[in-house]
């Protein structure tokens, strides 16, 4: 049985990179089960390099991933799909020849394929807009209706920890008001969540923890009142 203090996800120096040239140095971090825990780092930080090495796409070089209770340290991706840690990855990776409906369905290939039914609904509930465009391409929607899709996807899976990567990128700001409240509302139900955003305000308000990623290493983790109330830290780490 999982010792409930125990962390959902635990890394260690985790380290990885390409062809020679390392991006990870070292990483520790962890989330804890109901969290909402930010990732923030200007682009070229490494937070994405972070995210598929995490996952299994990227291989790991070094370190240590501890994900609810099992040692996911160089699994394949679909053994980690398989243990509930689900990303939507940056640039939201849609199949824009495939319509709404499949590309859901896709969501539940590895994972939770016997809830496929009762995992639609409760998508078309957070996301009304699907419903109504189930046989639509993907590809032919605005980009805020893609980003929902590919959060609908993720949801497919019934994930144990959901990592986001950049869901507020290329959105208005009204789009973006949305997304933040939708994050909100789905760590309120109980989905713990990994943030990754280059948005600092509105992670950082509804962030329990923050770790803050400068050149592939953390370079700051604590509540975001401690990353505020620094001058020092916010204008060296986050141009504030």
């Amino acid at each position: 049985m999982t010792d409930p203090t125990t962390p959902l996800l635990d890394v260690h120096g985790l380290t990885g990179g390409y062809g020679r040239t390392e991006v990870l140095r070292g990483i520790d971090l962890s989330v804890r089960r109901g969290e909402t825990v930010a990732l923030l780092g200007s682009n070229g930080a490494g937070k994405t390099t972070f995210n598929n090495t995490l996952c299994g796409i990227n291989p790991a070089w070094a370190g240590r991933v501890q994900f609810n209770g099992a040692d996911l340290s160089g699994a394949h991706y679909r053994t980690v799909v398989t243990a509930g840690l689900i990303q939507v990855p940056e640039g939201r990776k849609i199949f824009p020849n495939l319509s709404v409906l499949e590309n859901l369905e896709l969501g539940s290939f590895t994972r939770a394929r016997g809830q496929r039914a009762a995992n639609l609904e409760r998508v078309f509930a957070i996301f009304p807009r699907l419903k109504e465009r189930t046989a639509q391409l993907a590809g032919t929607m605005s980009g805020g209706e893609q980003q929902m899709l590919a959060i609908g996807r993720g949801l497919m899976a019934e994930p144990k920890l959901l990592i986001l990567d950049e869901p507020s990128f290329g959105l208005s700001p009204l789009l973006v008001e949305e997304m933040f409240a939708l994050i909100r509302r789905l760590n309120a139900e109980g989905l713990s969540i990994l943030l990754v955003e280059q948005n600092v305000a509105q992670s950082l308000e509804l962030a329990d923890r923050v770790y803050v990623m400068e050149n592939g290493a953390l370079r700051f983790s604590g509540l975001p009142g401690e990353l505020m109330g620094s001058d020092e830290l916010r204008k060296a780490y986050l141009g504030l």
